[in-house]
């Protein structure tokens, strides 16, 4: 059973930067990348980033745009997700999944969900 544990999320001030981790305790030759969600209380899943995991091509929803970024260390079967100028409307549950899709921006393409990590920004 694939599993995801994601980690690094906190509470920070707005202008502050957090550095999540995703990893994934598979063999991840059968995926087409990992991906980045995040969901606010009240309001659906969002798109954040999701990453290629062969070649790392990357993709941003565009609320992050310039402010985050998305990488992985394939030997460590991790996903990062780099938050800079964090925005008190960046707060969330943030979430990492599996996708089999390229270019996948919605949460039904993709798989695999980690439990999640609390994000917090104080104005």
């Amino acid at each position: 059973q694939v599993q995801l544990v994601e980690s690094g999320g906190g509470l920070v001030q707005a202008g502050g930067s957090l550095k999540l981790s995703c990893t994934i305790s598979a063999r991840t030759f059968s995926i087409y990348g990992m991906g980045w969600f995040r969901q606010a209380p009240g309001k659906e899943r969002e798109f954040v980033a999701l990453i290629n995991w062969s070649f790392g091509n990357t993709r941003y929803g565009d609320s992050v745009k310039g402010r985050f970024i998305i990488s992985r260390d394939k030997a460590k079967n991790t996903v990062y997700l780099q938050m800079n100028s964090l925005k008190p409307e960046d707060t969330a549950v943030y979430y990492c999944a599996t996708t089999a899709l390229r270019g996948a921006t919605t949460a039904p393409e993709y798989h695999n969900w980690g439990q999640g990590t609390q994000v917090t920004v104080s104005a």
